[in-house]
């Protein structure tokens, strides 16, 4: 059988693409992120969690926090789900998964979950990955920290409407009972986008609350009333309905919240926030 491989588009342009450089860009921000990451949160059974999907020099900062706390948690995953807006508009409709076997990355190849895939009964469209960066950006910090073995599940949201997440976080749940698949859900999103650092803070701050509510319809009403240019808040509102099916009582925490200006200085900024979705 052929082997159907999404090549690394962004390896060299979001990220670097050579290994030994993206490893220590990788180390060096976690070093200077570790004293302020909470480890604690590692006791607890990690559902998933919200990452930004910016360049790493400048969203590495908050991703870390989720990625050190997920391998100091040494729990092994079957499958990653990630779940990522569509930036590109191509796409057929309200979500797709990849028509690609592997995902290539600087770090090595990445198999994709293909019966897992199936089982959740989404139309494949390779076109809507393509062009689309905010999967592939999590996979060198996933080949980065988790050492177990794995496959992928990357399905790009075309429609991010409160009808579709609840669909998508039911599909992906009947398909992870199917598979019997020990599965972990990442939200890929940036929030506000060339805001002044106080104006997207305060607009941030509306969708901050009700992801900490597991509010997932106030998350969309909260973006639209105040014009939050939150890339990713349909897979947001898919991992809060994901949780609320996975477990009987699942907790959120906020682990980082900063913006590009910290990294390089600008009068406007975007925004990223990480978060942990687990379980007691």
């Amino acid at each position: 059988m052929e082997k159907r491989i999404r090549k690394a588009q962004y390896a060299g342009s979001f990220y670097p693409g050579d290994p030994s450089t993206l490893k220590k860009l990788i180390g060096d921000i976690a070093a200077l992120e570790q004293q302020s990451v909470n480890y604690s949160l590692a006791s607890k059974r990690i559902i998933g969690g919200v990452v930004p999907h910016a360049g790493l020099v400048y969203s590495a900062y908050e991703a870390v926090h989720f990625y050190e706390i997920l391998s100091r948690s040494n729990q092994a995953f079957d499958t990653v789900v990630i779940v990522n807006p569509n930036h590109s508009g191509v796409g057929h409709g309200l979500f797709n998964t990849c028509g690609y076997s592997f995902w290539e990355t600087p770090l090595g190849m990445i198999d994709v979950d293909e019966a897992f895939s199936n089982a959740t009964g989404i139309t494949a469209c390779s076109p809507a990955h393509i062009r689309e960066h905010s999967g592939e950006v999590q996979l060198p910090f996933l080949r980065f920290y988790l050492k177990n073995e794995w496959k992928a599940v990357i399905i790009t949201m075309n429609s991010q409407t409160p009808d579709a997440a609840e669909e998508l976080a039911f599909r992906i749940r009947e398909a992870e009972q199917k598979t019997q698949r020990k599965i972990i859900f990442l939200a890929s999103s940036d929030f506000s986008h060339y805001e002044t650092q106080d104006v997207g803070y305060a607009k941030d701050q509306y969708v901050i609350d009700p992801i900490l509510e597991l509010d997932a319809g106030k998350v969309y009403r909260e973006v639209k009333k105040h014009q939050v240019s939150a890339c990713g808040y349909g897979p947001i509102m898919t991992l809060i309905d994901y949780a609320r099916l996975a477990v009987p009582d699942p907790k959120v925490k906020l682990l980082r919240r900063g913006h590009s200006g910290e990294v390089s200085r600008s009068e406007r900024v975007v925004d990223y926030v990480s978060f942990l979705f687990y379980q007691d």
